[in-house]
């Protein structure tokens, strides 16, 4: 009994974390499944199932407020889909905890990421760096603020669709080969790549979750990945737990969501890595 409701607790906890950094909430599950006794390739395929219900239930919220970027969302989602299958298949024939550090250090570079981010407190410092990074002033758009930028920077990439299609199908293979929902690929892609501001970033990451995690989550299940004592109190938590965490990041402040997600991140990871490596 007990371990269901951690499960529930978890799942909720994901939930709001899937909602506040577009990261599927993997990072909370992965390790809290382990904790309690799951082998490393169920721990992956049991938190997959649960990154749907949360993508569909935050995506919902985010797109009533006019946040998702559909035609981004959609090509990385579409993108993805495939790609997820593939990384499931991954997943199935290379040693499962090397999947969870390596898990546990694409968490740490998305959590730096967004802190140093964060900790640029204007638009000017922002689009310094965007130039230093090698992109061309002219591609800037510096904004005081409104829909669509607050206060941010927004490049339009040259890079254009085959760009969205790169972010895609790199967050849709991580979907399938570790059930991190591909959010830490896309979230930090959006923000620092194609310069979205982070609410927008955020939803439509989920929203492109949503779509890559179909496939995956059949291909975990066709594989035998998923334990359904963790999945279902899983699903059943997360989907509260998402509209909590729409409802907190609609309401923050950009710069503010840059350090606490940040933050959060790089404390989780240093946790998740040193279990795993003291695992080994």
């Amino acid at each position: 009994m007990w371990v269901t409701l951690a499960v529930l607790v978890a799942g909720f906890g994901s939930g709001v974390l899937a909602a506040v950094l577009g990261v599927g909430g993997a990072v909370i599950t992965i390790p809290m499944i382990r904790a309690l006794g799951a082998s490393p390739i169920a721990a992956v395929g049991s938190t997959v199932p649960a990154i749907l219900p949360g993508a569909l239930s935050g995506s919902l919220r985010f797109h009533r407020e006019g946040y998702i970027v559909w035609p981004v969302a959609l090509t990385c989602g579409v993108s993805g889909m495939s790609f997820a299958v593939l990384g499931g298949w991954v997943a199935d024939i290379v040693d499962a905890r090397w999947l969870m550090i390596l898990t546990a250090v694409l968490v740490m570079w998305c959590g730096v990421s967004l802190l140093r981010d964060g900790l640029r407190t204007n638009a000017a410092e922002r689009a310094d760096a965007a130039v230093e990074a090698g992109a061309d002033p002219d591609d800037l758009v510096v904004s005081d603020g409104g829909a669509g930028t607050e206060g941010g920077v927004a490049i339009q990439p040259r890079g254009g669709v085959p760009a969205m299609v790169a972010l895609g199908v790199g967050g849709g293979f991580l979907a399938g080969l570790l059930g991190i929902g591909g959010g830490l690929i896309l979230t930090p892609g959006l923000t620092l790549g194609l310069r979205l501001p982070v609410k927008h970033a955020i939803a439509t990451s989920l929203a492109a979750v949503a779509m890559m995690s179909t496939t995956a989550v059949v291909t975990h299940i066709v594989l035998g990945h998923v334990n359904w004592r963790f999945a279902l109190p899983l699903a059943i938590g997360i989907v509260p737990g998402a509209r909590v965490g729409a409802h907190i990041t609609v309401g923050a402040s950009e710069q503010l969501m840059r350090l606490v997600a940040g933050s959060l991140l790089i404390v989780v990871s240093i946790i998740y890595l040193a279990g795993e490596v003291a695992a080994l």
